[in-house]
């Protein structure tokens, strides 16, 4: 089954839902099951010491797992993360841009579970690995009583 998106598509409506992200993000590879998405860092994303700050690492991940789950199931804007954990495992160049490998493991009717690894542009080694868990919008054609 082809996806609902291509990357810039997908892209195009990201930056359209969340006109604050533009220019932040950008999608390097696309493919069922799986996405990269480059962080291009700037210094608003730095912290004392010459690192990534954290909360860029995990809004990373965050939008790696939303393009992740859009790009299978189409445009929800109502999905939301319900579980998120988060290991920093070393500590990222602060004169790179970070590339998260999202990796999506389960898509179900109400829930969708990925795994991100994250990267300094050019290192082997991961600088963080998350695991999200986001909820499904619930479908409108289901009828309550």
């Amino acid at each position: 089954m082809p996806l609902p998106y291509t990357a810039e598509t997908l892209m195009g409506y990201l930056e359209n839902v969340f006109p604050q992200i533009r220019g932040e993000f950008a999608i390097e590879a696309l493919q069922e099951g799986h996405i990269e998405v480059r962080l291009k860092v700037q210094e608003r994303h730095l912290r004392p010491g010459g690192t990534v700050s954290g909360p860029a690492m995990f809004a990373l991940a965050d939008v790696s797992v939303y393009m992740s789950v859009l790009a299978a199931i189409g445009p929800k804007e109502l999905a939301v993360t319900t579980n998120a954990s988060l290991d920093f495992m070393r500590k990222p160049d602060a004169g790179r841009d970070l590339i998260a490998h999202c990796k999506l493991l389960k898509l179900g009717r109400l829930l969708a579970v990925c795994d991100v690894l994250i990267y300094s542009e050019g290192k082997a080694d991961p600088v963080a690995r998350a695991s999200m868990t986001y909820a499904l919008p619930p479908d409108k054609t289901i009828k309550t009583q």
